[in-house]
Parts: C-alpha cells; sequence; structure tokens
C-alpha cells in the first residue's frame, strides 16, 4: 500500500513523498512503518494510542479517526499535518 508523507515527516523517511507499507488494519501500517522508519509513530500517535491533534489520516479519500479500521481494500493512506505558525 502506498503511503503519502507529508514535508515535516520526510525527514523519517529519508525525503521519500510516499512510502510503500502493509498490515491489516491502520494501527499494523503504522507498526510496519516504525520497522522501516523508526521514530514516525510517535509524531503521529500519541502516548494514549491516539491520532495527535495535529495529524490527519485518510485511508483513500475517507478521514479516519481509528487505528482499528481494516485497510482491505484500500490502496492509499494520506497522512496530513495541520499547519501552524507566523504571524496576523
Amino acid at each position: 500500500m502506498t503511503v503519502y508523507i507529508p514535508g515535516p515527516l520526510r525527514s523519517y523517511t529519508r525525503d521519500r513523498a510516499s512510502v510503500e507499507a502493509g498490515g491489516a488494519s491502520l494501527a499494523d501500517l503504522l507498526a510496519d512503518m516504525e520497522r522501516q522508519f523508526p521514530g514516525i509513530r510517535f509524531r503521529m500517535i500519541d502516548e494514549q494510542g491516539g491520532i495527535r491533534e495535529h495529524i490527519k489520516l485518510f485511508v483513500g479519500f475517507e478521514q479516519v479517526k481509528d487505528l482499528s479500521v481494516a485497510l482491505s481494500g484500500a490502496t492509499e493512506v494520506h497522512v496530513v499535518c495541520a499547519l501552524s505558525g507566523g504571524t496576523q
């Protein structure tokens, strides 16, 4: 499955905009990504196992909020980071 990585997390993927990872669920996919790219999961998932506030995960075109979501039939996962900072 192709996982699209936002700019702020590409330092973990050796500057790759997309990577291949697998798993039956989103949790499994993130575990596979962590094996390949140590440290990336912690940037997306908090200590309680929830998706961090500034991260949005999409399976296909559907936003998911639960890591137990099955990935059967899906071919893409998009990781999106919220933008912040700047002045008014």
